[in-house]
């Protein structure tokens, strides 16, 4: 197999010399460009990519120590290996160039057939180097990718907790939200689309609440069919927790209400809000989850399953955070299940400054 082509510049203010290391190197089958002192040979290395500068020392306007500097100090140039060829052959010539970066140092006049092993032995750390460099970013291309995937599906804190070997993940929370929300007769309305349009509409739905759940900073908990579940004060506790989700809450019925009109589908939506201590964790393994457990989740639950379609319907609860900013309408008593008689309200609107 042929190696592939590499660019070579070399620099030397000696025309016999430049001419005779460039029919050197392309006699190896690379590319030679050439420079005749070290600004000139500066530009063309901003300019171009090379892989490898054979590089004089004795040069007007710029030597080649400060060319070495220069590529050295330059975080976009660095990586590019040079090779000094150089009629000063003492010891300490030698050493300040190695100290400045260079790769190699072979005095004049050079043994043709050093040089074209020294070459080689530079194009390869080179390829090598790249090589190297590639796969790292495509672990970083990766690995970022995983992270979103996760973020997906977990909040970020809790990633945080895992990547640092936490197996059991559950905390208590003594404050927070939660907020439960369905599309009235949806299953109605599946049935007479297909299963692609009907996917498709929720995924358009859920997703205008997803980006409305990141604005309003509170965590989507899960969807389950057309039921979209949303906390907040955790996993980041927050003391505007209600208020986020009221916020959330009145802006997912005026994202309801514009759909209906884009689809023309007779779309609206129950939601139902509590507030109170919950217990967060994940669970699963394999198809882990981040989930919520308590009464306060329970009874959100039943405020929307029992609650008006196009209304918000929150608990006691939740109006004693909400009722100095927010306007209500007392929907009067209901009866939850292992809980007997609750007083419940309609959430109408925020109160004017």
């Amino acid at each position: 197999m042929k190696p592939e082509q590499s660019r070579v510049l070399v620099v030397d203010d000696n025309e016999a010399n430049r001419d005779l290391l460039a029919r050197r190197v392309r006699r190896q089958g690379h590319a030679v460009t050439l420079a005749e002192d070290g600004v000139q040979a500066l530009e063309l290395i901003r300019q171009e990519p090379f892989d490898l500068v054979l590089l004089d020392i004795m040069m007007p306007h710029m030597n080649g120590y400060q060319v070495l500097e220069h590529l050295k100090t330059d975080p976009t140039l660095r990586h590019i290996p040079v090779i000094v060829i150089s009629a000063l052959d003492d010891i300490n010539s030698v050493v300040e160039c190695i100290e400045l970066g260079a790769e190699d140092y072979l005095p004049k006049p050079f043994n043709a057939v050093l040089l074209t092993a020294r070459i080689n032995n530079c194009l390869e750390k080179k390829r090598l180097r790249d090589q190297e460099q590639f796969y790292l970013e495509q672990l970083h291309t990766e690995k970022e990718r995983s992270e979103q995937l996760l973020l997906s599906i977990l909040p970020k804190p809790i990633i945080e907790q895992l990547k640092q070997g936490q197996h059991t993940i559950a905390d208590s929370f003594a404050e927070a939200t939660v907020l439960f929300a369905d599309i009235v007769d949806f299953t109605r309305l599946s049935a007479h689309h297909s299963p692609q349009d009907v996917v498709s509409l929720l995924n358009q739905i859920f997703s205008a609440f997803d980006r409305l759940a990141e604005q309003h900073g509170v965590e989507k908990i899960k969807t389950i069919g057309d039921a979209y579940m949303v906390v907040g004060g955790l996993p980041t506790r927050r003391l505007d927790h209600a208020e986020a989700i009221a916020e959330m809450a009145m802006d997912m019925l005026d994202a309801i209400s514009q759909f209906r009109t884009q689809t023309g589908e007779s779309l609206n939506m129950r939601i139902g809000i509590n507030s109170g201590p919950v217990v967060a964790g994940v669970i699963g393994t394999n198809k882990f989850i981040y989930d919520l457990w308590g009464d306060t989740v329970n009874i959100a639950s039943r405020m929307e399953s029992m609650g008006i379609a196009g209304s918000i319907q929150v608990t006691p609860a939740t109006y004693n955070l909400l009722q100095n900013k927010y306007l209500f309408e007392e929907r009067g008593v209901i009866p939850i299940k292992g809980k007997g008689d609750v007083m419940t309200y309609i959430l109408k609107g925020r109160k004017l400054a």
